[in-house]
């Protein structure tokens, strides 16, 4: 079962991924980390890659969808994906149906995760870590039991990410909106979109995304 999982950043698409990596035996195929891997790796798309990126170009639709073809051939055909990151416009979406067919796969399902703007601002600026441990907590949501104190390692310095900040919160999602505006109809037209309420507890949307693939 290949999916794309939908969603501005901070609605947990990284969490639910992971969960269906664990649950299904999945793969997350996410277009940033595998141009990092290809190029390292040096593969043939990798090094077209690398030359555009030194060069300060922006890599093309057509090198990430050779990425995507290179991941796809190494994983079994039984194996499902989820598409995280891509595709983000209409080319590339013509794009991706051209790649699974070529390789007698099919998309089964787009669900996007909704989130309330303001919420997911409050969400998202309210997030800090143990500088140490990487424990995750928030101002609202999930203090440490002990004031200062990391309730997991017993640390006391924490951390926030200069980005959590409301201002690019809200840039983010007018770019994740003008992004995916484009490509939902496409898929709306095939009736394979599903919506999710993305700001339900984390166990929640999992079991609602389960509903969704059976």
């Amino acid at each position: 079962m290949n999916i794309i999982l939908l969603g501005p950043p901070g609605a947990g698409k990284g969490t639910q991924a992971s969960r269906l990596v664990e649950s299904r035996g999945m793969v997350q195929l996410s277009t940033g980390d595998m141009l990092r891997a290809a190029v390292k790796a040096g593969t043939p798309v990798g090094l077209q890659a690398k030359a555009v990126m030194e060069s300060g170009g922006l890599v093309s639709d057509e090198i990430v969808s050779g990425i995507i073809g290179e991941a796809l051939d190494a994983l079994s055909p039984e194996t499902g994906v989820i598409f995280d990151g891509y595709p983000r416009t209409e080319a590339q979406a013509h794009s991706l149906d051209e790649i699974l067919s070529a390789r007698g796969r099919s998309l089964a399902h787009v669900i996007e995760l909704e989130v309330d703007e303001d919420a997911l601002v409050e969400r998202i600026t309210g997030r800090f870590t143990c500088a140490n441990c990487g424990e995750g907590y928030h101002d609202t949501f999930k203090q440490p039991a002990k004031e200062g104190v990391c309730d997991k390692c017993g640390s006391t310095e924490f951390k926030r990410r200069a980005d959590d900040n409301e201002e690019t919160v809200r840039t983010r999602m007018a770019e994740y909106r003008a992004k995916t505006a484009p490509i939902l109809p496409i898929y709306e037209a095939r009736g394979i979109v599903s919506r999710v309420d993305g700001m339900a507890d984390m166990d929640d949307v999992t079991v609602a995304i389960g509903a969704i693939l059976g």
